[in-house]
């Protein structure tokens, strides 16, 4: 399929007594490979030497908050943040490519500016912002509203303006509509563009496997979760299996499911989603469309663009069908 890049994620990948076997088998069939352990007390310095003995390109880790408190509450977790940051050293004792995993909610968001000080002092390579799906432990957590994700988007492109690692957002596809809208407003207008912003394609290291794919990647388009009983799902936010990995091959679940190619199809999205402009690039969170609505085709309730419609002028719509407002709003800040 020319996959570059697998993720062994979790709950915990380090639970599974033959993650080294994997890393070893994914790297001899030239994959890059990625793994996110969690903050227990498995995660050792002993442990990070023999990922990167094994041949692992990149190890995550999570972390949402800049500071010990906050971040264990929010984990659930007693010593998270300091089993994190001792992590931090060694993975970098070890010479091994660090990523952190932010995410962003209701919660989060005051604390966002706090983090990016705070991360920029970490010598990562990839800082990966995950807007909040409301699924599992999540639907107990704060949501966003569609003005509020305007305002981050605003101070993560400054951030990935100015800093030498890498930013990428993940399940607020519509922060490349953003960023597109930006990019225009710079160039003379010409009219709405579908294609990536220069910006989001950012690739560096061996084959150019770190970084920001070419192109729009959505649940199922590019991408494919494979839980740890062999279902294949869009992504591990959106719970429709579209089989399983036992009776099926990866690559025939992924090009031939219906699932799969319906939520490649920008022309099968409904509503806001459906008429708009940017939804080769774009296409809203499959995923959040789901946990909010039931319906992976749905609008993305975070996404408060309207988009004209044949002559040009905007149509307004909520996720309630009823007339959509952009009240001035300032996003709060941490105290």
């Amino acid at each position: 399929m020319g996959t570059p890049l697998v993720i062994f994620s979790g709950g915990d990948p380090v639970n599974r007594p033959d993650l080294l076997d994997l890393i070893r088998h994914a790297k001899k069939t030239r994959l890059r490979v990625a793994t996110i352990p969690a903050a227990t007390d498995k995660l050792t310095r002993s442990l990070i030497n023999e990922l990167k003995g094994a041949g692992l390109d990149q190890m995550a880790l999570s972390l949402d908050f800049p500071e010990a408190e906050r971040h264990d509450t929010f984990r659930g977790t007693p010593q998270a943040f300091i089993k994190t940051m001792r992590a931090v050293e060694w993975a970098h004792a070890e010479g091994l490519a660090l990523q952190i995993n932010t995410t962003l909610c209701g919660t989060t968001a005051p604390f966002f500016d706090a983090m990016t000080d705070f991360v920029r002092r970490l010598g990562i390579v990839f800082w990966e912002i995950f807007f909040l799906v409301p699924v599992g432990r999540g639907a107990l957590l704060s949501g966003l509203s569609p003005e509020e994700c305007e305002l981050l988007f605003a101070r993560i492109h400054a951030v990935q303006e100015s800093e030498r690692f890498i930013v990428k957002v993940t399940e607020a596809p519509h922060y490349r509509r953003f960023v597109a809208q930006r990019e225009n407003a710079r160039r003379p207008p010409r009219g709405a563009t579908a294609s990536m912003p220069a910006s989001l394609t950012r690739s560096e290291g061996p084959g150019h496997t770190v970084g920001l794919a070419p192109r729009g990647v959505n649940a199922g388009n590019g991408f494919m979760f494979v839980s740890h009983t062999g279902e294949a799902y869009p992504s591990g936010f959106l719970p429709l299996s579209a089989g399983n990995v036992r009776g099926a091959s990866p690559a025939e679940i992924y090009r031939r499911s219906p699932l799969f190619q319906d939520l490649r199809n920008p022309d099968a999205l409904k509503g806001r989603c459906g008429r708009c402009e940017y939804r080769t690039i774009c296409g809203g969170s499959r995923s959040r469309a789901f946990a909010l609505v039931g319906d992976p085709l749905a609008a993305d309730p975070w996404c408060g663009y309207e988009p004209a419609d044949e002559e040009g002028n905007p149509v307004f719509e909520s996720i309630q069908g009823e007339r959509a407002s952009a009240p001035d709003l300032a996003l709060p800040r941490a105290r």
